[in-house]
């Protein structure tokens, strides 16, 4: 059974990464009225504004990280906690 957790955490973490992911680029585009800056070779970029994207997008990550990880704790002590009540 402690697999299956496992299995369910980080699919749940890889689901809330990708939405996180989709919810910075679609904020960026509506505040800066720009795509964001992903290392595509766009050298129109500014060093500013890449280094700006990039600490939003690694608060976003870790801060989506921290609480999918406390909620998996959170399920499985609730699992466990039911499971030996049955």
């Amino acid at each position: 059974m402690n697999l299956f957790f496992k299995l369910i955490g980080a699919g749940v973490s890889l689901g809330a990464g990708f939405v996180g992911t989709k919810l910075v680029n679609k904020g960026w585009e509506k505040a800066t009225g720009s795509k964001p800056p992903l290392g595509n070779d766009d050298m129109e970029t500014s060093l500013r504004s890449a280094l700006t994207f990039a600490l939003i997008s690694a608060f976003v990550s870790t801060l989506i990280q921290v609480l999918a990880s406390r909620g998996t704790q959170r399920a499985i002590a609730r699992f466990a906690k039911t499971h030996d009540i049955v």
